[in-house]
């Protein structure tokens, strides 16, 4: 990290992270990134010592920033990667740092159908993609052609659908690689009816999630044949609280920062509730937010196992902004 290759984008040292996440909590960048255009990204990694962890940051809602920070670089994708342009009548082309707002909009005002979904997902193109996203009975690889990515190494690629091997809320993308851009394909549908259909997600979220707190959207993966939040709930744990973070009474698989949390309480609160659903109904929650970066030792207290210093999570993402950690939500 003592000679970072030359950029023509924006290289800051030190740059705090908390700001740019919904949790609005979290330590700082060691180096954080936000190349000029795709080339600039490329030959950045290209030049930068392989041994230097890299982490793409998209809107930064499905994530915690541990208050250690995030060693090595931070990539933030900026304007350059948030283009959205129709290739034909059923299909997109989306920069990486698009938000799903603004693709689904794009796609209704094109009558593309079938993406409505991404409506309701607080991201960027980048970490969907990297995470699968999907909400409302579907998911990006249902939409799904193929993504453009810059590896760790600086080599440009496009990977097909099947190259990502999705699973829920998973994906194979190499670590270290940063989305740059995704093609996704619909179906010929009427602006009106897809404008329609967006407003009842919009109107459903608004009624069933605490969107307008300091939160990182929903906080655990539903377990097979389970919901996540009714388990939360049965287990005692709606409106749990560790110093200023709280388990949301509107919807218990959100998680609040109520004002002053640090993400040690965030992510130790977490930890309690899988905890307390574990001993109450013998299920052991998978964490969907991304946790990322390193904590100091005084906050491994109440945090659970598996989470040792140093520990640098996969996300792009991933509003993230998601981040892409190690290659966002």
């Amino acid at each position: 990290m003592d000679r970072l290759p030359d950029v023509r984008g924006r290289l800051t040292e030190g740059a705090p992270l908390a700001p740019l996440v919904w949790f609005k909590a979290g330590g700082a960048a060691q180096w954080l990134f936000e190349p000029k255009d795709a080339d600039d990204l490329a030959e950045f990694l290209r030049g930068l010592d392989p041994a230097v962890p890299v982490m793409a940051l998209g809107l930064g809602s499905n994530l915690i920033v541990r208050d250690g920070g995030v060693p090595g670089v931070v990539v933030r994708l900026g304007k350059a990667f948030a283009q959205v342009q129709r290739l034909d009548a059923t299909t997109l082309r989306c920069g990486g740092g698009a938000s799903g707002i603004l693709v689904s909009s794009t796609a209704r005002d094109a009558g593309i159908g079938g993406v409505e979904f991404l409506r309701s997902i607080p991201g960027t193109v980048g970490g969907f993609v990297r995470m699968n996203g999907g909400a409302y009975g579907r998911e990006v690889k249902d939409v799904l052609v193929e993504c453009d990515v810059v590896l760790r190494s600086g080599e440009r690629r496009t990977l097909s659908l099947a190259d990502l091997g999705y699973t829920y809320r998973h994906s194979e993308l190499p670590a270290g690689a940063v989305v740059i851009a995704a093609t996704f394909r619909g179906h010929p549908a009427e602006p009106a009816a897809i404008g329609a259909e967006m407003d009842r997600i919009a109107a459903e979220r608004e009624a069933s999630q605490p969107l307008r707190s300091k939160t990182g959207g929903s906080t655990f993966k539903n377990p097979p044949g389970h919901k996540a939040w009714a388990l939360v709930d049965a287990a005692g744990c709606r409106g749990l609280r560790r110093g200023e973070a709280q388990v949301s009474e509107k919807h218990c698989n959100f998680l609040l920062n109520l004002g002053g949390a640090s993400a040690a309480d965030i992510e130790a609160l977490g930890e309690e509730v899988r905890d307390r659903v574990k001993a109450h109904a013998g299920v052991t929650l998978e964490w969907e937010i991304q946790r990322v970066g390193e904590f100091p030792s005084r906050s491994r207290e109440g945090i659970g196992e598996g989470l040792s210093a140093g520990d640098v999570a996969s996300n792009q993402a991933l509003p993230q902004p998601l981040p892409q950690a190690g290659g966002e939500l």
